[in-house]
């Protein structure tokens, strides 16, 4: 299956080297370009990629801004969003996961690499490392903000299997690190996660991480004491 990605940067060269170097994958093809957030939502809504490779910075309509409504769409769900940008800083990162972005990394990313979180991303996973996840969440995501709470009815829906598999998520451990602690397959893990993503109506590993923070899920499993899972 070919993935279809849209570039959304306002530099037209940057979108070119970005084009050349998706283009160059077998399985990667590059059906858009947008020069700010507003033409990302709606080049989003026309095309329908599978994944928006969005830059921060952009004129009249930011990244962050044109991804927290692209997220927002229940019409656009399948697009998976990876920030690629020049500011990583914490705050940048915090903010894009908050909007539902699937992956956050930097512009100076080599093409393979490139390729490889476009894979990534569009698989539903999170492109954020273990040690990452730790100074980055705990520090902004636990952190209370304006964002409306996730609906306890919906936390109290998940098994205790899988809010331990949300929890160890929020670490930052891949479905097969999950798998080699619990001694479990990696196709069981990620049936839990799956279930567990579809129960807190969750776009992607990204957003489990934002919920776990937020309903106190994560923090028992950074301090190896799962009995105190809520």
């Amino acid at each position: 299956m070919t993935l279809r990605v849209l570039l959304a940067d306002d530099q037209a060269l940057l979108r070119g080297a970005f084009r050349m170097l998706l283009d160059s994958a077998d399985d990667i093809t590059v059906v858009g370009e947008a020069g700010d957030g507003r033409e990302a939502v709606r080049l989003t809504r026309a095309l329908r990629p599978d994944v928006v490779v969005m830059d921060i910075r952009m004129p009249e309509v930011d990244g962050l801004t044109a991804t927290s409504e692209i997220c927002a769409d229940p019409e656009l769900r399948a697009s998976r969003i990876l920030i690629l940008t020049t500011y990583e800083t914490d705050e940048y990162v915090a903010q894009a996961l908050r909007a539902g972005a699937g992956g956050f990394i930097g512009k100076g990313i080599g093409a393979e690499d490139l390729a490889e979180a476009v894979r990534t991303i569009a698989a539903g996973d999170t492109l954020l490392s273990p040690a990452a996840t730790r100074s980055l969440v705990a520090r902004f995501l636990a952190t209370p903000d304006n964002a409306a709470p996730y609906r306890p009815e919906l936390l109290a829906a998940l098994t205790p299997r899988e809010r331990e598999m949300v929890a160890l998520v929020a670490t930052g451990l891949s479905n097969q690190e999950i798998a080699e602690r619990m001694f479990l397959s990696p196709f069981t893990v990620r049936a839990h996660v799956q279930r567990a993503m579809t129960k807190l109506e969750a776009r992607d590993r990204a957003q489990l991480v934002v919920i776990a923070y937020r309903t106190g899920l994560a923090h028992a499993a950074l301090d190896g004491d799962p009995d105190r899972l809520p």
